[in-house]
């Protein structure tokens, strides 16, 4: 994944292959092949390699689906905002 070379840079993509990795880590964790998860999810196996490899984006509403069958929080996704500074 290419790392932004000033911090405020914004990388378009990066969200989608972190998501896709995290599925895919999730997914192997559980002992799942591309086909089984494509079977629980009722999508094609092509479909779950393109969102693995950040590819393809996925709705919130099947990020959702993917967290219940892969038993992880979606909330995992969440980065810390910066702290404002008080005037």
């Amino acid at each position: 994944m290419k790392q932004p070379s000033n911090l405020n840079e914004f990388v378009p993509g990066s969200l989608r292959l972190e998501v896709g990795e995290t599925i895919k880590n999730f997914r192997e964790k559980r002992g799942f092949s591309q086909n089984d998860l494509a079977t629980f999810m009722n999508i094609s196996r092509a479909t779950i390699s393109k969102i693995e490899n950040g590819k393809f984006a996925i709705s919130v509403d099947y990020l959702e689906k993917f967290a219940w069958h892969l038993d992880f929080d979606v909330k995992i996704f969440e980065k810390e905002q910066p702290k404002q500074k008080k005037s």
